[in-house]
């Protein structure tokens, strides 16, 4: 963080301090929730949870070398003592970010955030130095958290802002007011919350709503290509920017096409000229994501070059998402199992059916979370697309949703062993342990709550481990 003293912290925050005997001070290290992170100069905030109360490491982590504790009551140790901590720390983000100057750049939709906001992140980074949101802390303490991560030489701040209905992204927008926001798209994820699209577009278009008019600099940039997303470009005063594959689209891509292992490849057309891109990544969904993440940077200055080769030599910074490991044996695991909805889950599919092409693949799957009432018509219809893209194993993993994938991929045609239900992950395992082939591709994906994760773990353990079928 930018060094503040207490007696500013307490101010920002309208807190009290308490034990603190000199609050010219300054917190010079980073802001930390986790007492395991607290350092030299560092602030720790406590919170209280239903099993640990963050209070009761207030002596450790001041030994540990932070500055005070922001907490709701003294502790014994320096403190900044306010009601409510949450609050707190997101008015402390919101001075931080108005002392900063840095172009504050947001980010929000139903799928591909994280992937998009570390995109845009290691493009930026070629321009100037960034701060960028780790994983996807995009929540009401993540996003501050990472605001406050922020140094006086950062000049670019890539914050992706999660929603669970209305009015979370105009809260979030109003602790790290952007300068540039960037919708993706509008899906099935956590519909079953919002109640419908339409309800999903209201909320996620408060992040346009949120910036600053055009004369001022505000840039919305907006996904042409879906309808949701290009009519927020009615609810705002700032610029206005279209990416996407239409003709109509500022930042496009043209000739999209897959390599032999299934990375993307296509010419990117901006206002400020053309360029070839091969990514590192996997799968053609990413083109959408890199055609966001350039019209941002185009917005930011960079030519057409630039963000190009920005994009060819860019990774995955965040785990869980489409990792790809070959093991020593050949098996291909792709580990997508971070979370899943209905438009992520076809995403992976047909990306392991073009990494697999010529190879046979499997596709463990399990549930999609907070689908409502759409839950069934969407497990069975992504079952179905199994089937429809050839995918030669379908591993149904857990209860009532994993039946519905199974059986969409039964009514599309998939008898006999070319799909299976099973109860849980170490099912899973066993099952691909003794029928796994050198050469399979194996896709492993489902919602955060499933843990299909360690699935993949067990497989990349068995491979250097030498545990294989050979049939």
């Amino acid at each position: 963080m930018i060094a503040l003293s207490l007696a500013e912290i307490a101010e920002a925050v309208g807190g009290q301090t308490h034990d603190i005997p000199d609050p010219t001070v300054q917190v010079t290290g980073p802001v930390v929730r986790d007492s395991r992170e607290a350092g030299p100069g560092s602030l720790f905030v406590a919170f209280a949870g239903e099993r640990v109360d963050g209070h009761d490491f207030a002596a450790a982590v001041v030994e540990a070398g932070a500055v005070a504790v922001l907490g709701t009551r003294p502790v014994g140790v320096p403190a900044i003592v306010v009601d409510d901590v949450q609050a707190a720390l997101g008015a402390l983000a919101r001075h931080v970010v108005r002392r900063l100057g840095a172009t504050l750049v947001a980010l929000t939709g139903s799928a591909g955030k994280t992937s998009t906001k570390d995109l845009i992140a290691q493009v930026l980074q070629r321009k100037a130095p960034t701060v960028f949101t780790p994983g996807s802390l995009n929540n009401e303490i993540g996003l501050p958290l990472t605001a406050l991560s922020a140094t006086e030489d950062t000049r670019f701040l890539v914050l992706e802002m999660g929603a669970r209905g209305i009015g979370h992204i105009s809260y979030l927008t109003g602790l790290t007011p952007p300068k540039v926001g960037l919708v993706l798209n509008v899906g099935s994820a956590h519909i079953g919350e919002f109640g419908g699209r339409e309800q999903i577009a209201q909320a996620k278009g408060e992040l346009v709503e949120s910036l600053p008019s055009e004369a001022d600099g505000g840039t919305a940039v907006l996904n042409v290509d879906d309808p949701y997303v290009r009519a927020m470009a009615s609810r705002t005063k700032a610029k206005v920017i279209f990416f996407g594959e239409s003709d109509e689209a500022d930042v496009r891509a043209e000739n999209v096409r897959l390599t032999d292992t299934g990375q993307p490849a296509f010419r990117l057309h901006t206002p400020s000229g053309a360029s070839d891109v091969t990514m590192r990544l996997y799968g053609e969904h990413h083109v959408s994501n890199a055609l966001a993440a350039a019209a941002v940077a185009h917005e930011l200055g960079m030519s057409a070059d630039e963000i190009a080769v920005a994009l060819s030599e860019a990774g995955s910074l965040s785990r869980w998402r489409m990792e790809v490991t070959e093991r020593p044996d050949g098996v291909t695991v792709v580990n997508d199992a971070y979370n899943a909805n209905p438009e992520s889950m076809r995403a992976a599919l047909r990306a392991l059916a073009a990494i697999g092409k010529g190879r046979r693949t499997w596709a463990v799957l399990g549930k999609m979370a907070e689908l409502g009432d759409d839950a069934l018509a969407e497990h069975d219809a992504v079952g179905r697309l199994a089937v429809r893209l050839n995918v030669s194993k379908l591993v149904a993993v857990g209860g009532r949703e994993a039946a519905w994938l199974q059986l969409g991929a039964y009514n599309e045609g998939s008898w006999g062993e070319e799909s299976v239900h099973v109860s849980d992950a170490q099912a899973a395992v066993d099952l691909l342990r003794s029928e796994l082939r050198p050469g399979d591709v194996v896709l492993v994906k489902a919602s955060r709550s499933v843990g299909l994760e360690s699935v993949a773990q067990a497989l990349l353990e068995s491979g250097a481990e030498g545990e294989v079928s050979a049939r």
